[in-house]
This record gives structure tokens, sequence and C-alpha cells, in this order.
């Protein structure tokens, strides 16, 4: 890339003319930048799956139509990380007068303090180049906010130093807003924001000007303003006043994944799995019982829908999963770390906590609530892998009198003699993607699946005292024993 200009005059002379810049804005730069991104087949939201269809073409009309939006959902769907995506719609780098707190356009100038110097400089005025990571400014809505942390105040320090009179605008020590000015002002949870505040918000989107200490200051500010929320907080914590809501362009709606392909890309992407020890391995049939975990809770009735189920928890119901198979590999002096099922269940720390639960729900406890979602994620799992597959045999054997009790950290070869007691077993491994003579801590991984899935599919049972076992089948009773006493049997019809 060629040098960029330094001053106002070699800027007049570069490809950043003044016909350019000057009438610009930015949400007609991030207009022109998304037709550009679209028309070469670029991926408009790296990194944000399963909004393909539903909410990215909606910011896309949003920003082509210039307008101010707002995403609102329940927590864990990825609102923020959207917003901190909008700079990629913004130029690379822009000029602006060097040493401005609001990021000035050398050509228009709404700060006083650069309409002097250039006035006074002219085209010897230096220039100062902003990338656009520094042209977004977000502010975590809270109810202490001010109007001077967002729009600013009289910094009487400043007056001083100046000898100037409190009135003067060069005496102001701007908010976050007009320090975003020809960038994008990202407000999260904005019914959090006091009114008075939101008020100070629609006043500077509408008309451009605000008082500051009673003086009126004139900030045209050229800035697109994105906030979030979560819809279920508005009676709660606060609420959106309606000028404000009527001077947001469009309100976005999000959501959770739809599907578990999408949730597991997702958690895949987010969730540490490259631990700097032994090499690790997550079957799929674990990722995917962890996933389901989430859509389970989701629709059991004894958690607060209003409140969602973050997709932080499978992330974090993963990373703990790997860290108790990680510590058992090296108990045992495993080479490689595989998850199990086992593993879920220890992970109930990183469920509960994502858990706001009902009346119903607290009264049986958060982590009875988590182990039953697990059980209920493992059999909807195995119910994927086994639907048409006879287990009969498997069943039959703990019929019979047959009991296995697995030791927490047992190690993986271990294991895999004890699965092999139980008739057919083994043979199913193979369904999973691993082979009776693969590696001990791959079939150990499967089986103990197998046997996971019938239990929670209710054909054997579990206990903390004898482990895996089932109840021995009722005899048929004779049909004379069946008749109530006292009563002729009943006449058969051919």
């Amino acid at each position: 890339m060629s040098q960029r200009p330094a001053t106002l005059g070699e800027l007049r002379r570069s490809q950043w003319s003044e016909a350019r810049l000057a009438h610009r804005s930015v949400k007609q730069e991030m207009r022109e930048n998304l037709l550009a991104k679209i028309e070469a087949g670029e991926t408009l939201f790296p990194g944000i799956h399963g909004y393909e269809d539903t909410v990215v073409p909606q910011i896309v009309n949003a920003i082509l139509a210039r307008h101010n939006f707002i995403l609102l959902g329940l927590r864990g769907q990825a609102k923020s990380r959207i917003l901190r995506s909008l700079v990629n719609f913004l130029d690379e780098a822009i000029p602006v007068v060097a040493g401005c707190e609001i990021n000035d356009n050398p050509y228009r100038p709404i700060c006083r303090a650069c309409r002097e110097q250039i006035a006074t400089l002219g085209d010897a005025t230096p220039i100062a180049w902003l990338d656009r990571q520094n042209r977004y400014v977000e502010k975590l809505a809270t109810p202490d906010v001010t109007i001077a942390d967002i729009i600013g105040d009289v910094d009487p320090i400043k007056a001083a130093r100046g000898g100037r009179d409190l009135s003067d605008e060069l005496t102001i020590h701007y908010g976050l807003l007009p320090r975003a000015n020809r960038g994008i002002f990202a407000i999260n949870e904005l019914p959090d924001l006091a009114g008075k505040i939101q008020v100070g918000l629609f006043n500077i989107m509408q008309e451009g000007d605000v008082q500051i200490k009673g003086y009126p200051v004139r900030l045209p500010l050229d800035v697109l303003l994105v906030f979030t929320a979560n819809p279920e907080d508005y009676t709660a914590r606060g609420k959106i006043i309606t000028p404000l809501k009527d001077r947001i362009g469009s309100e976005i709606r999000t959501h959770y994944p739809t599907t578990l392909q999408e949730a597991m890309a997702i958690t895949a992407q987010e969730a540490w799995v490259e631990r700097d020890g032994r090499p690790v391995f997550v079957p799929e049939f674990v990722r995917e019982a962890i996933e389901e975990i989430a859509f389970q809770a989701r629709s059991d009735k004894r958690v607060d829908r209003r409140s969602g189920v973050s997709q932080r928890l499978p992330i974090s119901t993963l990373e703990t999963v790997l860290s108790n198979a990680e510590q058992r590999a090296v108990r045992n002096r495993e080479p490689q770390v595989v998850a199990r099922v086992a593993d879920i269940y220890a992970a109930i720390p990183a469920i509960t906590g994502k858990l706001e639960l009902e009346y119903e729900g607290e009264l049986k406890g958060a982590e009875a609530i988590a182990a039953e979602l697990i059980r209920a994620a493992v059999g909807k799992t195995f119910g994927r892998y086994f639907a048409d597959v006879n287990l009969q045999p498997i069943v039959q054997w703990f019929e019979m009198g047959g009991e296995l009790k697995l030791p927490a950290n047992a190690p993986a070869r271990e294991l895999v003699q004890r699965f092999g007691k139980i008739q057919g077993l083994l043979e199913q491994v193979e369904r999973l993607g691993t082979s009776p003579r693969g590696e001990p801590p791959f079939v150990a991984a499967a089986a103990e699946f197998i046997l996971e899935g019938l239990w929670a599919t209710r054909r054997i049972q579990r206990s903390e005292e004898r482990g895996f076992y089932a109840e021995k089948p009722r005899l048929a009773e004779p049909r004379e024993t069946r008749e109530q006493p006292g009563r002729p049997p009943r006449r058969q019809y051919n």
C-alpha cells in the first residue's frame, strides 16, 4: 500500500479527495462495502452459525437501508458477537484530524478546536488514520450510567487551564457517543439504561443536538447506533422508551440453534478442546449428547424459558468433560484423552449455573434436574444410533442376573475386560465408529454409552450400589391362579 497522506493538502490530492469523503456517511460507507462483499460472494459474518437464512438477511437489509437497529434475543444468542462483526463492513482506515477526540472528518469538522486548527494551518493541518477496529465503541447499559458517560460533561480543569468560560465548547469532555463519531456505537442491554439517558440518545439520533450542563451544543454526529436487549427483561429491569423505539429503524429477533448440527458447530468453534498435554478425542456421540442437554433444557417445563438456556451451557460442559477425561488419563497413564458419558455427569457443575429454574425445578434441585437432563440427552442420542438395532442379548444378560459396576476412574483396559463379559455388547461398538479391535479408550467409551443408553431408555437399571442391572422378568402365571376365587373359570371360545 502506498504511503498515506499526512497533511490535509496531501489528502486533497490523493484518492481521499473531498468529493469522495466529505459527504460519505458511515452508514453509506457500510452499505457500499456490504454490497461489494455480497457481489464477491464473501461470508458476511464468519463464525456465526444458524442465522444464514433468518437473522443475517435481516441485518443485511437494515444496513442497506442505512438503519440504526436493535437485536432482541435471549442470552447466549451471539448478539454481541454480531455487533462486533459489523466493523468488517467499514473501510480499512479513514483519515481524521490528528489529535481530535471525536475523529473529525478533515473536510467537515464539527469540533470547534478542529475548525480553528484548519482555519489556522490550512493544508498543513496534520492528518491521522483511524483503523476499523478503533471505530467501534461499546457500552454495557447499567442503571448508574449517566449523561456524562454517554454524551459528555463540562471539564472545569480544562476550562481553568485554558482560561475559558464554562459555556465554551472547548471545555467539554466528550462522552462515549461523540468519541464514536464516524463509527459504530453499540449499547448492550438497552432496557437497563435510565429513561433520561435514553432521551439523550434519541435526541442525538434525530436532531443532532444535546445540552451539556444546560449549554446547547450542536453535535451532528455521523454514527451507526446499534443495540441489544433481552425482550423478557423489559418489565423486570426496565423498558425502552417509546420515542427511542420509534427512532430505531429495524428490530431483529435472534434465536437459539434450530438443529443439532448448527449447535455442534458453534460449540466446536468456541470450546477449548486443544489441550496442551495429551492428544484429545471426543467421540461424536459424546458431542451429540452434550449438545442435546441444551435442547432438552430449553423444552423442559422446570427450566425458566423466559431466561433461556445459553449456548454457553454445552460449551462449558464440553470443556469440563474434557478436563475430567484428562485427569483420568493422567492418573491411569493413558497416552490419549478420550471423553466418555461418565465425564458428562462429572460436568454437572458446569450445567447448574446455566439453568434458571421454575418453582418446581427449585424444589427438586439444580443438580437433580441436570442429571435428569443428561439422562434424557443420552437417551435421545442413543435412539439416533440404535433405533432399529436388536440389543436384546445385552438386556438378557442383565435379566439373567448379570450386574456391572464401573469404577469412576477405572483404566480403559479394565473396562473393556469387564464389558467383554456381557454378551453382544462389544459387537455393537462398531456402530459408533469404533471397533472391538481398536484402542481400549475408544471401545470403553462406546460400550459405556450403549449401557447408559439402555438405562436412559429404561431397558436396564442403574444405581450407585449395584451399577447396571435388571430385574428378572416375571414368568407368566397359570391361568387358574389368576381367576378370582369363588367364580367358575372363564369359558374359552375357539
